[in-house]
């Protein structure tokens, strides 16, 4: 499963979780990428679009328009739109249709149309994916390969034989010496990595002043609704953001909360942590959905992890 794959997994667990009662409805979901080489497809140099506007529209037979909807994506690019009552969606396309807020670079052209795919149906709800959109920048950047965009190589002319007989020696042809290759330029800074050294920080060193550096992607003041989705929202409330998350204590979904933010910072962190983000996320929502027995056990499972086990420690160095 590559990663495209998992963000739509990962969205359509969160979709079908936020789900009232059995009312028939339809829910599309996908994800938007910057594709930076214009390549026309998903690379280690592209990224998940946040800020993204995107249009389904839906035409009859005659090509008219008979719906549209729009939608922007949340922080890890993913998209969803649902459509009460029983819409026919077989004829419909999604598409890239404004740029990022804030990454204007990548969004000065918008990439193919991505015709909707039924996924599954449930309890008289029907589950719509959409291959990833992307967002592409003026021109590719620095830092991509070189054969992205080849360029067509001249028509080879082959020289013609003169009729009769040879006359002499051959002549000979002398190659005119190559051009020298311009320097190249110096690659643009790459973005802060996760660290390849084990790592696991517990909630007390990520609410210290001098590891505030440290928070690589997520920001204190983010809100938890916007980086867990619809079913965090519902516990937790719309205004609650990371940095008081990590306070809670006294109560399991508040423990969950906390452990799980903590869980979700070392995975930026650290590349040999136990769960990478979008696990932390998953478990997150499914525990949510169960038992708060179910809470519980997903919290202690954090805790756990954010401890070391026993064998890992926190490796976070103060920040300059």
């Amino acid at each position: 499963m590559d990663l495209a794959d998992k963000f739509l997994f990962t969205a359509l667990l969160i979709v079908a979780a936020a789900i009232d009662g059995t009312q028939a409805a339809a829910m599309v979901s996908g994800t938007v990428f910057c594709n930076q080489c214009k390549d026309g497809q998903i690379s280690l140099f592209d990224y998940p679009l946040s800020g993204t506007k995107v249009t389904i529209t839906c035409a009859d037979g005659n090509g008219q328009v008979t719906m549209s909807r729009e939608e922007t994506t949340n922080l890890f690019g993913n998209y969803v739109m649902r459509f009460d009552g029983t819409p026919d969606l077989n004829n419909c396309n999604a598409q890239v249709s404004g740029s990022a807020q804030g990454s204007n670079d990548c969004g000065a052209t918008a990439g193919p149309a991505q015709k909707l795919r039924l996924m599954f149906r449930m309890f008289g709800m029907e589950f719509f994916g959409v291959d990833s959109l992307l967002s592409e920048p003026a021109q590719p950047m620095s830092f991509c390969p070189r054969s992205v965009n080849p360029v067509p190589p001249s028509p080879v002319t082959t020289p013609t034989r003169p009729s009769g007989p040879p006359t002499g020696s051959p002549p000979t042809f002398k190659l005119p010496p190559l051009p020298r290759l311009p320097p190249l330029p110096p690659l643009p800074p790459m973005p802060p990595l996760p660290s390849s050294e084990a790592s696991a920080c517990p909630h007390q060193n990520w609410t210290m002043p001098e590891y505030k550096c440290h928070w690589r992607v997520l920001n204190p003041e983010s809100k938890v609704a916007l980086i867990f989705g619809p079913l965090a929202a519902r516990r937790y409330g719309s205004d609650m953001t990371l940095w008081e998350g990590l306070q809670g204590r006294g109560d399991p979904y508040k423990t969950l909360l906390r452990e799980g933010t903590t869980a979700l910072l070392n995975s930026y962190n650290s590349l040999q942590f136990p769960y990478n983000s979008i696990g932390v996320v998953t478990r997150m929502n499914w525990a949510l959905m169960g038992s708060t027995r179910g809470v519980l056990i997903t919290a202690l499972r954090f805790i756990r992890a954010n401890s070391g086990s026993g064998r890992v420690t926190c490796k976070l160095t103060p920040c300059k």
